[in-house]
């Protein structure tokens, strides 16, 4: 999951949320220095991550896509499970996803002291761009998937990579549809 699925994955709590989206950028086990939500958000993310990680629908979509992104599966993947979230919102959240996604920059902006330069940095530039929105259609995952690959080091398997998601979008999107009521309970029950 990239940021859309982690924020949707996030629940109502504000610090939780912020906690969750600055968690890359968080390294180490001593989260003291954060409040107890934020905590719990960098938390969650990590739980987030570790069970998609090792999914077994996850893996399978990884490993069709490896042969156009090399070692950034992983990476493409996120960005095609955003696709798939934002591309079928409705089915998943009632809250149209603009809306959501106005609603998520402007917690982030309002929390801004608390995140890491680097999450603030991205921030700005995702709400400029509206990343959460534009993930819906394939021109956006296309952009997303670009910007990753001029960032990364040797990241060019990256771009280009939503061809294989169109080649397999059935498989994708069944994929997505069992995955994502699964790591929601799974989230669940570790509260």
């Amino acid at each position: 999951m990239n940021f859309l699925g982690h924020l949707y994955l996030s629940g109502s709590d504000p610090l939780v949320t912020v906690g969750n989206f600055m968690a890359d950028a968080v390294k180490g086990s001593d989260l003291s220095r954060f409040p107890a939500g934020v905590q719990a958000g960098i938390r969650l993310h990590r739980a987030i991550d570790s069970y998609t990680d090792e999914h077994p629908l996850f893996r399978t979509g990884r490993a069709r896509v490896r042969t156009h992104a090399g070692r950034y599966a992983g990476v493409v993947m996120d960005l095609f499970y955003d696709h798939l979230l934002a591309s079928h919102w409705q089915h998943w959240h009632p809250e149209p996803l603009p809306q959501f996604a106005q609603r998520m920059y402007s917690l982030l902006h309002s929390h801004a002291h608390l995140l890491p330069e680097r999450m603030a940095f991205v921030l700005k530039h995702m709400h400029q761009g509206d990343w959460l929105s534009s993930y819906a259609e394939m021109s956006g995952l296309r952009g997303a998937l670009q910007g990753m690959a001029r960032r990364a080091p040797q990241g060019g398997s990256m771009a280009g990579a939503e061809v294989v998601l169109v080649q397999h979008l059935e498989a994708y999107r069944a994929e997505f549809t069992d995955f994502l009521p699964q790591i929601g309970q799974h989230l669940r029950s570790l509260s």
